[in-house]
């Protein structure tokens, strides 16, 4: 049998101080769990307006690549494809919110300031138009990877805080509570039985000695 459950008065102050500490920990984890909550619904709004923002971005630079295509021939746009270099300033960090390892990335660049790697003189009007929109697509989709990121950590962080908060609420705040009642009972019980022996005793030494015959 655990020691911690026997009726003593220590063993109360224990249990009462435990209960008290496992229903602030389900508070403090309810709330954070509707702050992961909000935060995740603000930012699935907003991979939503993002995403369609990349549709309308898209359509028109394929848009514009088809009017290229057909003015100057898919040889000088394949020329010019290979003269783009690779994205390679991609920079990944992380920071931490409420115990959630969120992603930020960054391009060394400015999205304004587009660099053209190709020949102006070559090409007209409609391949510029699409190379500028496939440019704002590369950065918008850096931004969608990375809100969406965001959103699977804390979705999973926000799992993992509710099953924690679920076995505090259900198991570990009841068993608490049933061990305080049980041990508050037992200690009662075992005042009045002391009480009632008292009180015996007490009779018995206030009584009149019986008397001889």
């Amino acid at each position: 049998m655990d020691v911690s459950t026997f009726p003593t008065k220590g063993n109360l102050i224990k249990a009462r101080t435990n209960l008290s500490l496992s229903v602030k920990g389900y508070e403090l984890l309810d709330r954070k769990r509707n702050i992961l909550i909000t935060e995740m619904l603000s930012l699935i709004d907003r991979a939503q307006k993002i995403q369609a923002k990349i549709d309308s971005v898209f359509s028109a630079a394929y848009k514009a690549l088809q009017r290229a295509n057909i003015s100057l021939g898919i040889d000088t746009l394949q020329q010019v494809g290979y003269a783009i270099p690779v994205e390679e300033n991609i920079d990944l960090k992380f920071k931490s919110i409420m115990g959630v390892e969120i992603p930020i990335v960054n391009i060394n660049k400015d999205p304004e300031n587009l660099q053209i790697n190709y020949s102006i003189f070559r090409t007209n009007y409609f391949l510029d138009m699409a190379y500028e929109n496939f440019n704002k697509v590369k950065f918008l989709c850096l931004e969608i990877a990375e809100v969406e990121n965001t959103i699977y950590r804390l979705a999973e962080h926000i799992r993992k805080t509710q099953k924690r908060a679920n076995a505090l609420k259900s198991i570990v705040i009841p068993q608490y509570k049933e061990l305080v009642s049980h041990i508050q009972n037992s200690l009662e019980e075992k005042e009045r039985e002391e009480f009632s022996r008292l009180h015996v005793l007490k009779q018995r030494e206030n009584s009149p000695p019986e008397s001889e015959d």
